[in-house]
């Protein structure tokens, strides 16, 4: 039986300087949640750079570096031409395992296509002199299959121990059973190198008709991807349609059912695929909402600011306007604390920064980034 502890209120606080902190309640304690820096257009994914400062993308376009006393930079030079349309455009920033060497970065972003837009993986040098912008870009991966108006996108990546990528590709809210067939990229998880090529050990190499990137399908809209430290596993986090949003567990070449199986029901309330919410040769989730958060972002707590965090899976949220904290064990979800309630913001993205601190996006025009520690 899950647990969800339900807490919203808060207090604001004034600091002598005139800056003002929103405290809210939690189990490990009242959180203080300060304002970093405003003035976001959509914010939608965040990379702290070695030094401290943060590269924050904008969703229509523009990627900026935000000053440890929250400036914000001008817009970037160099950055490709987006497809912004409804919940896509520039979206998820990466900073290679090298950064600190080679300066490289990837972005995920929608670029315009016939018909409408597709999801691409760039590469770039991030080059920081008098004109700060982009330089050496390739794009190295592009999405095979029906374009996107813009609806279940995707595009968050990951970079493993061995430099491969993984990159969530959405369902595009097309033909829902181009998910199961394995001739397209829609509705997949990607497993690519860093110059874009298929990595020789990827599952689906050598079968007729299978594209090679792909490392597991049957999946709707992930908007979450992360690594969990304790054991070196990838989590994934999805939309369901209306209700099943879920937490999985991304393994090789496995089939995670969509859209044969979901715990939601379509938008109009028919059944999804067989009506069933588990069926044999597809991968169950470990955990769904019901009714659906639209949970985004996701973060593994290690840090000692917030002891009564850690080992816990943060998770964004949407349409609920909250942070959702998972409490673990092992491969196991135990419980839910429901956070932040009342500040009444979507939250995109969630990262713990190099300082502890749990530091979040907000999804609106005048979007912000917050930073959350305990308040004593």
């Amino acid at each position: 039986m899950r647990l969800v502890l339900a807490v919203s209120a808060f207090l604001i606080v004034s600091h002598a300087a005139g800056a003002t902190d929103a405290v809210f309640p939690s189990s490990a304690g009242d959180l203080k949640v300060q304002t970093v820096a405003s003035g976001l257009v959509y914010p939608w994914s965040l990379a702290f750079l070695p030094d401290g400062r943060m590269l924050v993308a904008e969703r229509p376009g523009r990627l900026r570096i935000i000053a440890a006393d929250g400036r914000l930079s001008p817009p970037l030079g160099n950055v490709p031409k987006v497809y912004a349309v409804s919940q896509a455009g520039l979206m998820d920033i990466l900073l290679a395992r090298d950064f600190a060497q080679s300066r490289t970065i990837f972005v995920c972003y929608a670029e315009a296509a016939e018909g409408g837009g597709r999801i691409a993986v760039l590469r770039a040098r991030l080059i920081e002199d008098e004109s700060p912008r982009l330089d050496d870009i390739t794009v190295i991966f592009r999405q095979k299959g029906p374009v996107s108006r813009g609806l279940n996108i995707g595009c968050r990546m990951v970079q493993a121990q061995d430099d491969n990528l993984f990159v969530t590709l959405g369902d595009h809210f097309g033909p829902k059973e181009l998910a199961q067939k394995l001739d397209n990229h829609i509705g997949k998880i990607v497993r690519i190198t860093p110059d874009g090529a298929a990595p020789a050990d990827n599952p689906f190499i050598g079968n007729r008709g299978a594209l090679p990137e792909i490392w597991a399908y049957g999946l709707r809209n992930a908007q979450g991807l992360a690594f969990n430290p304790a054991d070196g596993k990838l989590w994934e986090q999805e939309h369901g349609p209306m209700g099943g949003d879920e937490i999985n567990i991304i393994e090789k070449a496995q089939n995670y059912g969509w859209p044969r199986v979901s715990y939601g029901v379509n938008y109009d309330g028919t059944p999804v695929g067989s009506g069933k919410a588990t069926m044999e040769g597809v991968t169950d989730p470990i955990w769904h909402w019901t009714p659906s958060i639209a949970p985004s972002g996701i973060a593994f707590y290690t840090g000692n600011l917030i002891p009564g965090w850690k080992g816990s899976m943060l998770n964004g949220a949407l349409k609920f306007e909250l942070l959702s904290r998972l409490e673990l064990k092992g491969n196991k979800i135990l419980k839910e604390e429901r956070l932040l309630q009342s500040m009444r913001e979507r939250i995109r993205d969630v990262r713990q920064g190099p300082d502890g601190a749990v530091y979040l996006l907000t999804d609106n025009a005048s979007g912000r980034i917050l930073r959350i520690v305990l308040a004593k």
